[in-house]
């Protein structure tokens, strides 16, 4: 299927690795020129490489630094020459217990997996509006619609900005000139997020990392863990000329692990 969005201009945020590359990548394929951003910047250079390669005809810019800060979006922004696409992504806050969290640890978690991406968004969003089209997904969780106890932070964090989504992306003045705004919620995939996780909990427990791996694969209908092309192939799908419908939603992609109804 032809994306219809091959020229476009796409910024995708913490794109070195993991969930981000992945979408990065499946929009290089479908011909959309790139501005990837990333702390690291050896990583950022060598995804950069890989992508040019994989898609010849796009051009990819990288901008390193904190997406975080008004600095690193002031950045990623002015790389971009207008943004068609805006992928909103970051790295999540740490598991622990409340009890533990102080204020400046819960405005960390709200600076990164809320107000970020809300900022972004107002910085883009009447822009692709006047143009009549834009694409916005959040790369948010799973524990959106099941959370999980010990990661509080990010469940307040990424549920602050599924409100907020909600709302926005049902005012007219988008949704009825083409600029949609979605979440991808992810399940458990293979990344070096969920690697670090199994070697943390490892160490804690003495449980082997292979061991805690495969009990956590048999949790999942699937019997396996997410690859991140296939999450960049959902969000290609939702950043296409074809989704011009589908808005405000959380597409869950877990291998069937949440097991409600709705």
């Amino acid at each position: 299927m032809d994306m219809g969005i091959a020229g476009r201009w796409a910024l995708v945020c913490a794109a070195s690795k993991g969930l981000g590359k992945g979408c990065a990548a499946a929009l290089a394929r479908e011909g959309v020129h790139l501005v990837i951003t990333a702390r690291g910047a050896e990583a950022l250079q060598a995804t950069a490489a890989e992508l040019r390669t994989m898609a010849p005809g796009i051009e990819v810019r990288t901008v390193v630094g904190d997406i975080t800060t008004p600095e690193g979006r002031a950045e990623a922004l002015a790389a971009c020459p207008q943004v068609d696409i805006l992928v909103n992504n970051a790295g999540g806050p740490p598991p622990g217990d409340f009890r533990q969290w102080d204020r400046d640890t819960w405005i960390k978690a709200l600076d990164a997996n809320m107000l970020t991406p809300i900022e972004l968004i107002k910085a883009t969003v009447d822009a692709m509006a006047a143009r009549g089209f834009g694409r916005i997904v959040n790369i948010t969780s799973g524990a959106v619609k099941a959370p999980i106890d010990i990661l509080g932070l990010s469940n307040g964090a990424r549920t602050g900005l599924t409100g907020f989504v909600a709302g926005l992306s049902r005012q007219p003045q988008l949704a009825g000139r083409n600029v949609t705004i979605n979440n991808l919620l992810p399940g458990a995939f293979d990344t070096d997020r969920l690697q670090t996780t199994f070697k943390g909990a490892s160490a804690k427990t003495g449980v082997p990392v292979d061991e805690l791996a495969t009990k956590r694969r048999q949790t999942i209908p699937a019997q396996r863990f997410g690859q991140s092309d296939e999450f960049g192939a959902l969000c290609a799908f939702v950043c296409s000329q074809h989704a011009g419908y589908l808005t405000g939603q959380n597409l869950l992609i877990d291998g069937g692990a949440y097991g409600g109804t709705f």
